[in-house]
């Protein structure tokens, strides 16, 4: 599913740099990711993602290498092969919770907003807790209600690998279980792909395996980095 080889990664600005040797990831493993501030976690899953281009090496996603695509290819290779859960969120203020959780379909015409994606919109939002709340527009939202909705969004158009960058930091530890049971459960169901970076090590012992950055050689003198 996932294979980095000889990866070299660095920002224009500061003295970060990443250096992968090798990483697999088989198809349908739920993968952890752990490490101190700065190690790298969050610029590895957007190097995964093609959001991020390495300066040296090469990723591979399902046969696809992502590293090598064009701009507009790796775009799309994101939107149809792949679920992501920002840090930041990434939702649209001026729309409703439904709206946001729908927002991949807007983004391709190769996606139709049909019936049943509809209805498996609103069932997400349902399971992530937000059922009352599928008109309410995302600015009246919690921190944390806002996380669920990222999550739902991510798991819309049913990813090969889900990709989530701390899914579960704004969450009380009683919605940051019921969270993680929801994406195990769907990866599980789907044969899905899950890498998850986390500061939580309680939760650890439910994903398959553990991958920890400090494995990789990384600066952490550079900005913007996780």
């Amino acid at each position: 599913m996932i294979d980095v080889r000889d990866l070299v990664f660095r920002y224009p600005v500061g003295d970060f740099r990443l250096d992968v040797p090798a990483l697999s990831v088989k198809r349908g493993e739920t993968v952890a990711i752990v490490g101190a501030s700065g190690s790298g976690k969050s610029t590895l899953l957007s190097l995964i993602a093609g959001i991020l281009r390495p300066d040296a090496g090469e990723v591979t996603v399902s046969g696809v290498s992502v590293s090598k695509l064009a701009d507009g290819a790796r775009r799309d290779f994101r939107l149809h092969q792949l679920g992501l859960v920002f840090q930041e969120f990434e939702l649209l203020d001026h729309l409703d919770v439904r709206d946001n959780v729908l927002l991949p379909c807007r983004l391709s015409p190769r996606v139709t907003i049909s019936a049943e994606i509809e209805q498996r919109a609103e069932a997400l939002v349902r399971e992530v807790g937000l059922g009352e709340k599928l008109r309410r527009n995302v600015r009246r939202l919690s921190q944390g209600e806002r996380q669920r909705v990222a999550l739902a969004r991510g798991l819309l158009l049913e990813p090969t690998l889900l990709l989530c960058d701390e899914p579960t930091g704004n969450l009380d530890p009683g919605t940051t279980s019921d969270v993680l049971e929801l994406l195990l459960e769907r990866t599980r169901e789907r044969g899905t792909t899950l890498l998850v970076v986390t500061h939580d090590h309680d939760l650890l012992p439910r994903f398959g395996r553990v991958l920890d950055m400090k494995d990789f050689q990384a600066g952490v003198r550079g900005a913007g980095v996780g």
